[in-house]
């Protein structure tokens, strides 16, 4: 599943989701991908943000917190 089609899934869950790079800070080489999200059936206090290098990283990073809060695209 790429990101596109995780988004997907998860927006049609009542997800909101945003998934960006940052121009200046890849120039700077920082951390310049970002995913956020939050709502539907993660709750409503519950919020999810990663800042790192790549994108795979984040998609990453996201389906494990995904998979902590019993919410699995594969199940």
């Amino acid at each position: 599943m790429d990101m596109l089609e995780l988004m997907a899934w998860l927006s049609e869950r009542g997800v909101t989701i945003v998934f960006k790079v940052d121009g200046e800070r890849m120039v700077e080489r920082r951390a310049a991908w970002m995913v956020i999200a939050g709502g539907g059936p993660l709750g409503e206090d519950s919020f999810f943000r990663a800042d790192l290098a790549t994108a795979d990283a984040c998609l990453d990073a996201l389906l494990a917190h995904l998979e902590d809060k019993g919410l699995s695209p594969f199940a």
